[in-house]
């Protein structure tokens, strides 16, 4: 198996510190708002990594952590005219339901800062013992960058190009431009803690490696999380968990790439800022994750609504896929038939790519094409008879649908019953299109009485005005049925 490890800037043979045992920790959310389309990928990204190692066989220790102390929660609090607390709560509480409806699996631990303090506290102690921090007389306390040798290995940053962008703010008390804050001390109406520096509360960058310490240990696996965090967090968290524990802290950096929207940088300022809420109004959780999939995940990501019709045609046709196999299976006739030898060898070859594509770096986009290639497969072999009937062709069929369902499991995708994702698909293009079922099913039944009078030109004429709102109608020894086209 191979990984992209961001400090060396290329794939590595992926090698756990222990046999067989995968430590990882991902970053989380700051809980202040709604989880975006950037959270999404992120997540997803590292849920499927997880799902993946556990099939491989890996056991997995996985910790995602919550920032429920920070900047921008205190701002939000006076927003709502709420606490600090009551706002971070609020939103952890929406970021699982998010994720739940996403299918992203709950992380073995998901400690919390404001749980955390004393190990920040006692890790800012042990680097000030090392002479890597200092504290102010306003009582902050910095880290001193420049007394690690390496201080940019992660981002690739030269220190000297980051110092002409550096400044020393009105009232910091930095001995360096470059240094960062350990520890912050209190101002009015913010939440803060006893420390032996005075009242405070922890910088961001401390939090993650105080708890991935604890858990963990130190060094451990992976540490995962978006692009944006490779610097100035993941850099920092680097320095100071490597100046106090005097050893590597991680072996492999993980970092998905950014999502665009509309190939522009999505921001709030842009109005371009898009929550998971707002797009599954419109679309079918399944079909968003589908489509967070479709890229490699450290490559960009463009978001627009045409890429999810796209994605949700696409998830579509592999439910259709399944629904067909059902079919064929429920029916009782079989018959020894011809060798479909050379099939199950097809299989096998598809079977063994998906596989080469997930270990080369979870490479979800090449993936997905075989999961389209045993589509294809699929389809191509029920449309012959001979197949259809014979118990190898049973068998066969079995096989694809044993191999959707182990993929499905690494993906997340194709968790639903056929049947139930075609009718949760139907009812949210619907709403998304303004159009009512009932009055769909009230002019299929019209056709359906013009047709039984010999009314051939009524019916074909309800037929045409179905046709002009996208949706297709298929005439089964069931009665008819409708979809979209």
């Amino acid at each position: 198996m191979l990984i992209y490890n961001t400090v060396s800037r290329q794939k590595q043979e992926f090698i756990p510190i222990k046999d067989k045992k995968v430590k990882m920790y991902v970053c989380g959310i700051t809980a202040y708002d709604y989880c975006h389309i950037g959270h999404a990928r992120s997540t997803v990204v590292f849920d499927v990594m997880v799902r993946h190692l556990r099939q491989t066989g890996y056991q997995v220790t996985f910790v995602r952590n919550f920032t429920d102390v920070d900047d921008k929660i205190i701002n939000r609090a006076k927003i709502e005219e709420l606490d600090s607390n009551q706002v971070a709560e609020k939103y952890i509480k929406a970021f699982y339901e998010d994720m739940d409806r996403l299918n992203i699996l709950r992380a073995d631990i998901e400690p919390k800062a404001t749980e955390h303090i004393q190990e920040m506290i006692h890790l800012v102690q042990t680097l000030e013992q090392k002479g890597f921090a200092y504290s102010t007389s306003s009582g902050d306390v910095y880290f001193r960058v420049r007394k690690m040798d390496h201080y940019g290995k992660l981002s690739g940053r030269n220190i000297e190009e980051l110092q002409s962008g550096s400044r020393i703010a009105p009232g910091e008390e930095k001995e360096d431009p470059l240094d960062f804050a350990l520890w912050k001390s209190s101002k009015p109406d913010e939440p803060t803690w006893d420390s032996p520096w005075g009242p405070g509360r922890p910088g961001w960058h401390l939090e993650c490696s105080a708890m991935s310490e604890k858990y963990l240990g130190i060094p451990f696996d992976i540490h995962g999380g978006g692009q944006d965090l490779a610097f100035p967090h993941h850099e920092n968290e680097m320095a100071q968990s490597e100046a106090a524990f005097g050893k590597e802290f991680v072996k492999y950096w993980v970092h998905n790439g950014f999502v665009r929207v509309n190939s522009e940088k999505m921001s709030k300022s842009l109005g371009n800022f898009i929550t998971i809420r707002d797009i599954l109004t419109e679309f079918h959780p399944e079909v968003l994750r589908f489509f967070l999939l479709t890229k490699h995940y450290r490559s960009p990501l463009d978001y627009s609504t045409e890429y999810l019709l796209e994605a949700e045609k696409a998830i579509k046709r592999v439910y259709s896929t399944i629904t067909l196999l059902q079919q064929e299976l429920s029916k009782s006739k079989w018959s020894k038939g011809q060798d479909f030898s050379s099939v199950d060898k097809e299989i096998q070859d598809i079977r063994d790519k998906w596989q080469q594509a997930m270990d080369d770096d979870f490479n979800t986009a090449e993936a997905l094409g075989y999961v389209f290639g045993l589509i294809r497969l699929a389809n191509r072999m029920i449309e012959d008879k001979s197949f259809r009937k014979s118990e190898a062709g049973r068998q066969i069929m079995n096989t694809i649908l044993d191999t959707l369902e182990e993929w499905g499991t690494v993906l997340g995708l194709f968790t639903s019953t056929a049947s139930e994702f075609i009718d949760e698909l139907k009812s949210i293009r619907c709403k998304r299109n303004n159009i009512d079922p009932d009055s769909i099913q009230s002019l299929i039944e019209q056709r359906q009485e013009s047709r039984k009078n010999k009314d051939f030109a009524l019916a074909d004429k309800i037929r045409d005005e179905l046709a002009g709102k996208g949706i297709e109608v298929m005439d089964t020894p069931q009665g008819a049925k409708w979809d979209f086209a």
